[in-house]
Formats: C-alpha cells, structure tokens, sequence
C-alpha cells in the first residue's frame, strides 16, 4: 500500500527513464529528466526552507514544463503545492497569498515583475535561473515522515466575500481516486494525455497523477488553441493522444462547428467530461464520431477529490435526455437529503451530499467556511462523521443512477412555479441556438427572470420572447434581456454569475 504520491513516481522513474513525460510547446521531457529537475526543485526549496513541510508552496508559472517540474519538486519536499494563474489580476493573487500564506513561491524574472508588490523577494524560488544541469541524488530526499492524509495541493475556488478559498486536498483522497479509475477504466500503461486544463484545475492534478502512477505521457494544449479548436484536434492526432478529461464547454464548440469530420482522432479511446452539464446532442456528435472510445460523465464539486460519480455511456442516449451522473466511486457514498434532513425517495429530489476517503479536508485558513459546508452527517448521531453538502439538487431514478437536478441557488419558484434556470439557459444556448453563451439570474426583488448574454449583435427582447415561447411555457420565458460583448469570468473561465447577480441586476 502506497502512503504518498511520490511512492509511485520512483518506480515510473525507474521503470520507463527514456519515455517521455511531458510533451510541451517549448520542450519535450523524459521521465529521467523529470526526476532530477523535480529533485533539484527539492533541494532549492530544502536550502530554502531547512525546516518547513507540510505548509503550501506557490507556483505562479504559466502552463509548462517547469510548472509541471515545480509541483514534483513541492510534493518531494513534503510540502503542498498551489497553483495560481497568471492571468489572474494581480489584486486577486494578493488575496489569495493573503489568506493562505504560502512558505515560498516559485516564479520566474518576467511573473514576479507582476506580484514584486507584495512578495518579498527572499520568498521566491526563480525556476529560470536555477541550475538544472548540477548533479544530484536521491540523498536529498527525506519525506518518510510524510502520510498518506498530509496535504497533496491546495486549489482555489470563488468565495461568495470575493476572497477565494483554498480546497485542501491529501494524498490519500488522491491514491483512493486512482485506484478506483484504473480499476474501472480502460487505462493501460501507455496513456497519452491531451492536457486541455488550466494548472489550477484539480483536473490537471488528476493527469499529473497519471504521469506520476502509470508513466502517463502529458501533452500539454496551448491556451491560446482555445480559440482555434481545429488546432487542439490536429494537436490530438499529431501526438495520438488517446485519453482526455475536458469541460464539457469546449466540447460543445468543436461538436456545433463540425470539426470532428475534418479531423480524426484515432488513437482517442477514453473520453471523461466533468465541470458542467454537457447537451447530449452535442456528445452524441463526439460519440458517432468516436465509435471506438468510451465517454464517462464524471460529476463532483471542487470539494470532492476529482469527482465522485461516474456514469459510463453504454446505452445510447436521445438528444433530449439528460445524461445521468450515474452511481458513486469506489469508497464514496452519496446521501440526497429532503428538506427534512431524511433520505430522498427513488425520484424524490434532495441535496447531493457525499461521504468518504474522497472528500478535503476544508478550506485552508477557514474554519468558518469550513465548519458551514463539512458537517456532521444528519443520518449518523452515534459517532463524529463528516459530510459534504454540495448544494446541488439530485435524485435517484428507478435504474439507480442519480440525474443532476441543477443547483439549489438556480432553483426558483417564480409566478407559483418551480424553475430550474439552467434549463432555460440550455434552451436558450444549446437547444434554440440564439446567442454565443448566455446566463440566467433571478432577480428577486424584481420577480423577474433576467438572461444576460453574449453575441456579435443585439438582439430584441420581442424577437427572443418569440422565438423562447416556441421551446418552453410562458412562465419560464426571461422577461428582461442584457446584451454584453463579452459576459465577465471567474478563473475557472465559467460565467461569473455572483458578479452579475450583484452588479448587473
């Protein structure tokens, strides 16, 4: 049984040194390579911090090799490494450095020029000018006391105050997490990954664990292909990638332009999407397209170690249905609680709560926020057991899988009726195509449905109550309409509904 991560990764090392890690835009890293610079990011973070472990270590690095090196190199000094974006505004990093208190950060000359005004200097490890060609040996490890629920990372998530709040999450949730997946998914020992996630995604973490478990070769996208998805896919077949774990959002695009017919993708076998519901008309398209590879929906919030429920596409599904979130992981168990704290009944909805190996293990420097959304189990009045309520409205049809109702703060009772807004927003993007993207917020002082969207041009508020009447009932038209070039994102790139909410209404 393995107790840390890094267990894993020195017998990847040992066993595949000539294969290739990771596959970047600048450089290609074999896993040789890996183990000494990831060690040497050790030994400068050792002559750093002599006696600090288990405390977060910040990366503010772009997407790359070196981001990639760094984390290895936290996670071998015992310590817990946190991302942060560098496209972020620098306000926002200050908050985030503020609440967590990161013992170093690792940058280089051109990052820290942005965040100079509230870092010390003596705090930074520049990754550009350390010496990665010095000799090293395994004589600078010394991470046995390091256990299996001592911090892995740490990943920042929106904060309802404006402040973000950092998920905690161990070792052992993400040992847990891996044996489940390579014991219910196709994996073999020669993945190679279209790493389409931002580095402070716990998908990215997730694919890290590939490469460090299984000898996992990470192709890293440039974020700029965003904007051009046919490149992504022709940077699939290139490299034949043959496993990707996406948000559904960029999916959804490369099904609405047709790009599957243009580019093959051959060697793609297994599919995961997570982070967002993705339409079923639009998966259907990757599925025909990608007759050979199996397509997991994976459901679990940020507080939840990757995910924890799967429901693999077996059957075949019509554009209408709603693709189920399916059953819980291995070692997971998911509790739908009624308003009475009591078990839902099959097809009863109720909130989504999780318990088990997979949840964090809270909000770093946050017992509040912690203490709010970790705890005790309502069903359990014996014994201390935590639970994590999601928020998230569910329920259990007759065939055991559990369909994903929407959000409890998207649910409304407007005009006597009971509304999910997320489905006129599917409706409305998805299903009638009217505008680019588009969010519904409910404006309760109001009483009214509002739809904030985006689109080249302005369109009528006549022309969409005309065309939305055609797909749902009066009562679930928007009432009002606000046109913006360009709708405002969170870091995760998800529409900001909190910043429309409180600002736009």
């Amino acid at each position: 049984m393995k107790h840390n991560i890094m267990e894993f990764f020195w017998q990847t090392a040992e066993r595949y040194p000539d294969r290739t890690a990771i596959i970047s835009k600048k450089r290609e890293v074999t896993f040789q390579e890996l183990k000494k610079e990831a060690l040497i990011i050790n030994r400068e973070i050792r002559s750093k911090l002599p006696s600090v472990q288990k405390t977060p270590i910040a990366v503010y690095l772009p997407k790359c090799a070196e981001c990639i090196i760094s984390d290895l190199g936290i996670i071998i000094s015992g310590n817990a490494y946190m991302n942060l974006d560098v496209k972020t505004p620098a306000m926002r990093i200050s908050s985030i450095i503020d609440l967590i208190k990161p013992s170093a950060i690792i940058t280089d000359e051109a990052n820290y020029k942005i965040i100079s005004q509230f870092v010390n200097r003596d705090r930074v490890i520049f990754v550009d000018t350390v010496d990665f060609d010095q000799d090293i040996s395994m004589e600078c490890v010394h991470n046995e006391h390091l256990i299996d629920t001592d911090p892995l990372c740490i990943i920042n998530t929106s904060g309802s105050t404006g402040t973000p709040k950092g998920v905690i999450l161990n070792h052992r949730s993400f040992i847990d997490f891996m044996d489940w997946s390579f014991e219910t998914m196709p994996f073999t020992d020669y993945e190679i990954i279209g790493c389409l996630s931002p580095v402070i995604f716990d998908i990215y973490s997730y694919e890290l664990c590939l490469l460090i478990a299984r000898g996992a070769t990470m192709v890293l996208i440039p974020e700029m292909y965003a904007a051009f998805p046919v490149r992504i896919l022709e940077l699939l077949n290139k490299h034949h990638v043959s496993f990707i774990f996406w948000v559904p959002t960029i999916m959804v695009n490369i099904a609405n332009k047709g790009l599957l017919n243009e580019v093959k993708l051959p060697s793609l076998h297994l599919v995961w999407f997570a982070g967002e519901v993705f339409p079923t008309k639009q998966c259907n398209i990757w599925r025909r397209a990608l007759p050979q590879a199996q397509f997991v929906n994976m459901y679990g919030p940020i507080e939840i170690t990757l995910d924890c429920t799967y429901y693999i596409m077996n059957e075949p599904l019509s554009d209408d249905q709603p693709i189920p979130i399916g059953r819980a992981c291995k070692n997971t168990d998911i509790l739908i609680l009624n308003e009475e704290d009591q078990l839902a009944k099959i097809g009863e909805e109720g909130e989504l709560c999780v318990r088990g190996t997979s949840l964090a293990m809270g909000y770093y420097n946050n017992p509040e926020k912690t203490a709010a959304a970790f705890v005790q189990n309502p069903l359990n009045h014996s014994y201390p057991e935590i639970i994590y309520r999601t928020g998230d409205i569910a329920c259990v049809n007759e065939d055991g899988n559990i369909l994903f109702r929407g959000r409890k703060d998207t649910l409304v009772k407007h005009s006597g009726y009971r509304i999910e807004l997320t489905e006129i927003e599917h409706i409305v993007v998805n299903t009638l195509a009217l505008v680019k993207n588009g969010c519904i917020v409910y404006d309760y002082a109001k009483k009214e449905i509002v739809l904030f969207y985006e689109n080249p041009v302005e369109l009528t508020a006549a022309d969409f109550r005309r065309k939305i009447g055609t797909a749902l009932p009066k009562y679930m038209v928007p009432t009002v309409y606000r046109y913006f070039e360009e709708l405002p994102r969170n870091p995760n790139g998800k529409i900001d509904r909190l910043y429309l909410k409180e600002n736009c209404l």
